[in-house]
């Protein structure tokens, strides 16, 4: 939300730019590493099934993506209470909590020994993990205007592509530590990733900073600063109830937003899952399987960045996401119809990663900045994230082993579900078109395409 300046009070002596770089620095470092552990801790289970889990374990059949799964029953079911509790209990208590809650899950997963002491790992994992991703953008948006966030939201998300790439890293360097200490490489996998997740969660309870208008590190008129430059200090900041959080579905435009994420989740976790396995699949090694896992997320790390410089400077979103999903189509289209050709196979993996990712931050800070004061960003980043992530258990069970090595199947559903993106882009702009054409100058309610 911005303001027409000539309501603005004076705050002649506030360096704005100053200002900003110290949100910055207090704000995103630290989301940013506990979100790096939290996708490490999900997403580490597709290293360690090539490392030999599934023998070890003894699972058959679907029970492999089952595990994956189960991660997603309360990870889709807990994140619109989670925001409501972190907004209850301020930021810095909640998201400390389920670090240390879901490390502490890891480093247990590191020690099971049977199909149900997995499930039961990540039914953990995934209930203490809920908090994290919506309640970091939530607090986000409320420390940013409308033409900076999609720079901040992008540096938060690359934390996504950081874990991905540093994954494969990691993973190919527990890859040797088989045996030692009597246990099996993908259970020191576990088990040093959960330590380090424990840690952060504990170094986050001190740096981690509440919502503006409780920030003590800042002055009471950098405070009033922040508020009035993002509009918080004209919306209504109280308990949510039951019934406005009906109300908050009863608007098409926020139901089609949150069909836009769920598609490209489809191909995010697909891809996060089963890159490994299906790079494998080409003839490498479990080592070189590992470290060829990290370059598609290299190259969309490098995109969503520049995306976002771009996003930003222009102050539109639309074209992007429909860049980010035309490569994604490109690429699963190749993956779909060329095969005994390694080199052309990974290109267009790079090509849906680079996609889907660009996409997928582009369009959650497109909804999410679309959406005005504590009331609908709360209740709407949690929908968007928890019904998105309703595709990860979609993405669970679309590479199974015996479509292996083509995979047409997989391939086809993550092209169904960015086409679904595509389709709910439209729905989005025309609700987004008319929103505009009904908003009064002056409201304070914006919408950007």
């Amino acid at each position: 939300m911005e303001l027409d300046s000539s309501s603005a009070p004076s705050f002649s002596e506030i360096d704005e730019l100053g200002l900003i770089r110290k949100v910055d620095i207090r704000l995103l470092p630290i989301l940013f590493l506990i979100y790096v552990t939290a996708f490490l801790d999900r997403v580490n289970i597709s290293n360690a099934l090539t490392m030999g889990l599934q023998k070890d374990l003894h699972l058959t059949g679907s029970q492999p993506n089952i595990a994956l799964t189960i991660f997603f029953v309360p990870y889709v079911l807990f994140e619109i209470p989670s925001n409501m509790l972190m907004k209850k209990l301020t930021p810095h208590v909640w998201l400390s909590t389920c670090t240390i809650v879901f490390g502490t899950a890891m480093v247990a997963q590191g020690f099971v020994k049977s199909f149900g002491g997995i499930l039961a790992s990540r039914f953990v994992l995934g209930l203490a993990e809920s908090g994290i991703f919506p309640g970091s953008f939530y607090l986000i948006s409320f420390w940013y205007k409308r033409d900076e966030s999609q720079k901040r939201f992008t540096v938060f998300w690359c934390s996504v592509l950081i874990a991905g790439a540093f994954g494969g890293l990691l993973a190919s360097a527990i890859a040797n530590m088989d045996g030692i200490g009597g246990l099996r490489n993908w259970r020191w996998t576990f088990i040093l990733e959960g330590l380090g997740t424990i840690i952060a969660g504990v170094v986050s309870f001190f740096l981690i900073t509440d919502f503006p208008e409780k920030a003590q590190w800042l002055t009471e008129e950098e405070r009033d600063f922040v508020k009035h430059r993002t509009g918080l200090d004209k919306t209504p900041h109280g308990p949510t109830s039951l019934k406005e959080i009906g109300c908050f579905f009863t608007d098409p435009k926020r139901i089609f937003g949150a069909f836009m994420y769920w598609g490209v989740v489809v191909p995010i976790y697909a891809y996060s899952y089963f890159a490994p396995t299906i790079i494998k699949t080409f003839g490498y090694s479990v080592v070189q399987t590992q470290l060829r896992s990290v370059v598609p997320f290299a190259t969309a790390l490098v995109l969503c960045l520049v995306v976002a410089f771009l996003s930003d400077w222009t102050q539109i979103r639309l074209p992007f996401v429909l860049f980010g999903i035309g490569l994604a189509i490109a690429g699963l289209a190749i993956l779909m119809t060329v095969h005994h050709n390694p080199a052309v196979q990974f290109m267009a993996l790079c090509l849906v990663a680079m996609g889907s990712f660009t996409s997928g931050i582009a369009i959650v800070c497109w909804y999410v900045m679309n959406l005005h004061g504590h009331l609908e960003r709360s209740i709407g980043t949690a929908w968007m994230i928890s019904f998105g992530n309703t595709g990860g258990i979609l993405a669970t069970f679309t590479f199974l082993a015996v479509d292996a090595p083509f995979y047409r199947k997989g391939y086809s559903i993550c092209m169904s579900a960015i086409c679904i993106t595509a389709v709910s882009t439209i729905m989005y702009v025309c609700f987004i078109v008319k929103a505009r054409r009904l908003t009064t100058i002056g409201s304070g309610m914006l919408y950007s395409l």
